[in-house]
């Protein structure tokens, strides 16, 4: 896994990319009540806007961590929002990107370096 200093995972699947946010940033959101999630098929590039999150302390979006195609979202979790407080780094994904260049990854933390940056 590898992780953004926006609080994002990152899992790679093949030539798929799987996107959640970690287990801190649903602790510092709060209790999740609203998830709204980007279009399958929407083309993204990294740090646009693509999913917009809301708790009951905040609302916030959460940004493509890399160049891509969205190629599936998990409606669980606009359908229970609360999923994602439950098992962020787990069933609760944002979504699953074709990724157009994988060493974009190569940046980014590993688990011991988001926990140091975490601190």
């Amino acid at each position: 896994m590898k992780y953004t200093e926006e609080h994002e995972w990152l899992r790679v699947e093949g030539d798929v990319v799987v996107v959640g946010i970690t287990e801190h940033a649903a602790e510092q959101l709060g209790d999740v009540v609203f998830v709204e999630l980007p279009d399958t098929e929407t083309e993204v590039v990294k740090d646009d806007e693509v999913v917009v999150i809301e708790s009951v302390k905040a609302a916030s979006d959460i940004l493509a961590p890399i160049d891509g195609e969205i190629v599936e979202v998990n409606e669980a979790i606009v359908d229970d929002p609360g999923k994602v407080n439950e098992d962020p780094q787990g069933d609760a994904w944002f979504f699953k990107m074709k990724a157009a260049d994988l060493s974009q990854l190569d940046d980014m933390m590993d688990e011991a370096a988001y926990k140091a940056f975490i601190g």
